[in-house]
């Protein structure tokens, strides 16, 4: 069994509120717009983190570590993260190739700085969109994502949310 705690869009704000919302969390998954390699570094001095990096992350982000897309093993279940999953509603050409080849169960992307949950039926897949958890953006509200994997059931899903 795993907590997740799953966050984007930070935007170089790694702040008391995600500390708490995070503190009984098994691994962080961020899904990119981070702001710094040294945040990166607090992350994951932190909690294990698995992070990609987003279109506003420089070269320290992009070349510390954090990969522009990740596919991995969490209890029995494949995760893809990526930081852009979606324009305009629908999957991008980029994360559509992937989903293709990795078939994962579940889909982490950020970057709309929007919190979306669904479950798509017809690839089979959880998408997870955490929203923006940093203080800049077009968001009103700050918002992060936890849930829990044990083998391969998925649960307790909850929303943090934080005036920004």
């Amino acid at each position: 069994m795993k907590k997740i705690g799953v966050i984007s869009d930070l935007h170089g704000t790694f702040d008391e509120p995600l500390y708490n919302f995070l503190a009984d969390v098994d691994e962080i998954w961020c899904a990119g717009d981070i702001g710094s390699d040294m945040l990166v570094w607090e992350m994951s001095q932190y909690k294990p983190l698995r992070a990609v990096y987003g279109n506003m992350d420089g070269w320290d982000v992009r070349g510390g570590g954090c990969p522009e897309h990740l596919v991995f093993e969490c209890e029995q279940k494949k995760v893809l993260m990526t930081h852009i999953g979606f324009q305009g509603g629908l999957y991008t050409k980029d994360s559509f190739a992937l989903l293709m080849r990795h078939k994962p169960d579940i889909f982490v992307s950020g970057h709309s700085h929007i919190l979306k949950i669904f479950f798509n039926q017809k690839f089979n897949v959880l998408n997870i969109n955490p929203g923006a958890c940093g203080r800049t953006g077009i968001h009103k509200v700050r918002t992060a994502v936890r849930f829990v994997i044990d083998g391969a059931d998925i649960r307790d899903m909850e929303v943090g949310e934080w005036p920004r």
